[in-house]
């Protein structure tokens, strides 16, 4: 009788599956309830939602995909966010991550994952082990994400097993385990499939290959010494190793002449295109020259893992591993995306290796999501002030916001010499600089240790005590170094 009723049980589950629309994925904090309500066809009998998903009357719902006919299409996956890009431009969509590494001209390539041969056949009658579950914000709508406890063996009997493709795999420093992707083919949604996957013990966490972006703003001297309390003649991150995972650099940039130590090239199959603000980001913090950086000196081990602006998880993660390996202090993410929980497992063990993890807000607004990386506990969030310590009106808001730093409207080195820039990424770059210089002051000071003094030494901004506008304050370098424990 129990065998029965999970028999009819898959059934009713499987006949809903096939009757229902498919949802449409969104984050977008602009919509109303009755426009989410209508995407994701949950109002009675569709009362009220015309035949794109849309409220009556509203002209539709924006969001991250469009609904026609009960289907989901997302828009291409690399949109260039900068401003005066070429007019259309083609995207082009993130590599598997099995990047490339150099350092002096030495390559490193890892073995390619295996190419799966022949047709994929779905297996038929997969039961779903738990409900799809709703995913917030954008992800490859044919991937997903998976921690494998097994070989390669064990990888492709999966893929066989629930009718997928082995996109790529390798092994994760940070998430102590095999990570796969893997490429659905016959359209089922993301959900659905993670779902299924569930039912197999030898899959350990499942996850969407969610869409990250850069955080630049469109857009002299640059005034962030003054407002951090920084003596800029006496500024220095020598020999303090610092990651920064962004878009590629110009390294032929003078502002950079002897900073990069090493770089990686976490999506080797896509041409770069862009340039402008991994080299803004690197330069302030720690470039040479008359646009020098928060702690000169300082050793930039970069991983190029955007393009367009945008980048999946798993290239990500390729990028952290990578960096995890060379041994930094300080991990520089100046990106924002949905929750992701390979994203924070990650950071979790990065922390746990003594690194200190700073990450943008975001510029979306304050009545966004939470962004992440910087929502992450152990990750410090940094919102973006202007010269007057004003707050950027498109910051991000949230309990999550740690601290403050200047990233409104100032000279950095881009690709084509040098730009005015703002955004929380940059704001984020000063406080990777600022704390390099902590390091350089006393090596010996652990990642916790610093986070608590500059939470205790930040100028306070709003209102009394952290708030969701400013977190802790404005960042006080000088305070911060002579805090005692």
């Amino acid at each position: 009788m129990a065998a029965k009723a999970v028999i009819l049980h898959a059934a009713i589950l499987a006949a809903a599956l096939v009757a229902a629309p498919a949802f449409a994925q969104t984050n977008d904090p602009n919509l109303t309830q009755k426009q989410v309500d209508c995407l994701d066809r949950t109002t009675a009998a569709g009362t009220g939602c015309d035949k794109d998903g849309g409220a009556k009357g509203n002209g539709g719902a924006p969001g991250n995909g469009t609904v026609t006919g009960g289907a989901v299409f997302l828009p291409a996956l690399i949109v260039d966010l900068f401003p005066n890009s070429p007019a259309g431009a083609a995207p082009q969509t993130p590599a598997p991550s099995g990047g490339t590494s150099s350092s002096n001209g030495s390559p490193n390539t890892p073995t390619p994952a295996p190419t799966p041969s022949g047709p994929v056949t779905v297996p038929q009658g997969l039961n779903l082990a738990e409900p799809p579950r709703a995913i917030a914000g954008a992800f490859v709508p044919d991937e997903v994400l998976v921690t494998v406890d097994g070989d390669a063996g064990v990888v492709q009997q999966i893929a066989t097993s629930f009718g997928l493709q082995v996109r790529s795999q390798r092994q994760s420093r940070l998430l102590g385990t095999t990570l796969v992707r893997f490429g659905i083919t016959d359209g089922r949604p993301v959900g659905v499939v993670l779902a299924q996957l569930a039912a197999d013990g030898r899959t350990q966490r499942r996850e969407p290959n969610h869409i990250y972006t850069l955080q630049q703003a469109a857009g002299i001297v640059n005034y962030a010494f003054d407002r951090i309390a920084l003596d800029s003649k006496q500024a220095s991150g020598e020999n303090v190793r610092v990651a920064v995972i962004d878009t590629g650099i110009d390294d032929t940039n003078p502002a950079l002449a002897g900073v990069i130590a090493e770089q990686y090239d976490a999506m080797p199959n896509v041409p770069i295109e862009k340039r402008d603000h991994g080299t803004s980001v690197d330069g302030l913090i720690a470039g040479v020259g008359p646009l020098e950086g928060m702690a000169p000196g300082a050793r930039i081990y970069h991983a190029r893992a955007f393009e367009g602006g945008k980048s999946t998880m798993d290239v990500i993660l390729s990028a952290l591993d990578w960096a995890a390996e060379q041994d930094v202090r300080i991990i520089n993410m100046s990106f924002v995306g949905p929750k992701n929980d390979l994203l924070g497992t990650a950071c979790r063990n990065a922390r746990a290796l003594g690194v200190v993890l700073v990450a943008a807000a975001g510029n979306n607004g304050p009545k966004a999501p939470y962004g992440y990386p910087a929502a992450f506990d152990g990750v410090i969030a940094v919102t973006a002030t202007d010269a007057k310590d004003g707050l950027m009106p498109q910051a991000n808001r949230g309990a999550y916001v740690f601290i403050s730093a200047p990233g409104v409207e100032m000279v950095a080195p881009s690709g084509a010499g040098s730009d005015v820039v703002t955004g929380t990424s940059f704001a984020a770059a000063i406080v990777s600089g600022a704390i390099a210089n902590l390091i350089h002051a006393a090596p010996d000071r652990s990642a916790d240790e610093i986070e608590k003094a500059l939470a205790a030494t930040a100028k306070d901004l709003g209102p009394k005590g952290r708030d969701n506008d400013f977190g802790y304050g404005l960042i006080d370098t000088k305070a911060a170094e002579a805090a005692k424990e």
